[in-house]
């Protein structure tokens, strides 16, 4: 058995998906590279992965398949991982080779001791092309760090502070008990990746390294501002997904903490899908955001109040058009700080 499975992704990826496995090579034998060829046609995506897997015969393994989209390239991925935990590296990104001897160091441990560790988390970096300062996503402030604790241990995540599918790696089998399955050809899915397991989550590590180098800049890719605005139909089907999620939860016998993070998460994903609709602006996209939120109180009224009344959810619904010029001035502020989008 592997220690880490890490699938890639690739959709027409040849012109960076080198740079994306040669970063994870270094992990040698202990770890299964799962180069996913998502139906590529415009380039020789299929004969890179095909290449890397000859080279590497044992350590890299090329899977195609017809496209499917991103979700269906990480459910390929879980479904044939042979590793103890998993981790998805998207094929225009990296990660940092120091770091990642750390992430295995630890993972190890915890497999030779036999203790069980559902959830690792690591830092990530925002690789965000022409910026000179690189932003880092840690945990510092909400998570200890070093130590193996479950979410009673888990302190207040600041606002703009949540973990992405960059930040984590999950025990393999926690992710197939929960029966995650992403939807396909549906961007924006990694928010489920990450939100789906979380209540099954009983053990976490936080380790201070900035492993995940998260690559944005490119014209087409899924974050970019008018991509997303072009795609919100799937970002809304995404929203909605975690909805339910939250929506099935009995919270009752689980820790306290857990939900409030859920909620924070939830919230976060509420505000990016506003932000969206509000910055196209149509008619048809003010109806969709007022559509969500009504799906959020039809859905789970309780978690609705709570997320309505608070700052994210007062300023995505501010009224009028002086109140969404508000909003988005909001907006551009936080992104030219943070370093997102």
């Amino acid at each position: 058995m592997k220690l880490l499975t890490i699938a890639i992704p690739c959709y027409n990826s040849a012109a960076y998906m080198e740079r994306c496995i040669e970063s994870l090579l270094p992990g040698g034998e202990e770890v299964e590279i799962l180069i996913v060829d998502d139906g590529s046609q415009k380039d020789n995506t299929a004969e890179i992965a095909d290449q890397y897997e000859k080279n590497y015969p044992g350590i890299c393994r090329a899977i195609h398949q017809e496209n499917g989209g991103h979700g269906e390239a990480v459910n390929t991925g879980l479904r044939n991982a042979q590793g103890i935990f998993f981790k998805v590296v998207d094929s225009d990104d990296w990660v940092n080779g120091e770091a990642y001897r750390e992430v295995l160091n630890t993972l190890r441990r915890f497999a030779h001791e036999n203790q069980r560790l559902d959830m690792l988390l690591t830092n990530f970096v925002y690789e965000k092309q022409g910026a000179k300062r690189k932003a880092v996503m840690n945990y510092r402030t909400a998570i200890p760090k070093d130590e193996l604790i479950d979410w009673s241990s888990v302190r207040m995540f600041m606002l703009g502070q949540y973990i992405l599918m960059h930040s984590v790696v999950y025990r393999t089998e926690l992710l197939r008990g929960c029966g995650l399955e992403l939807p396909k050809h549906t961007f924006y899915v990694d928010n489920i990746f990450v939100y789906q397991p979380l209540p099954h989550v009983k053990s976490m590590y936080y380790l201070d390294v900035n492993f995940y180098r998260y690559f944005i800049g490119r014209d087409d890719q899924s974050v970019n501002e008018t991509v997303m605005i072009g795609r919100i139909d799937q970002q809304i089907r995404v929203n909605k997904i975690m909805i339910d999620v939250m929506g099935e939860q009995d919270f009752s016998t689980k820790d306290p903490h857990l939900k409030k993070y859920m909620l924070i998460y939830l919230s976060k994903i509420m505000m990016v899908t506003s932000m969206m609709l509000i910055l196209d602006g149509s008619k048809e996209a003010l109806a969709k955001k007022a559509d969500i939120w009504a799906y959020l109180k039809e859905h789970d009224a309780e978690d609705y109040k709570k997320l309505r009344a608070g700052l994210l959810g007062i300023l995505m619904n501010l009224p009028g058009r002086v109140g969404r010029r508000a909003t988005i001035l909001g907006y551009k502020a936080a992104r030219k700080f943070v370093g997102f989008n």
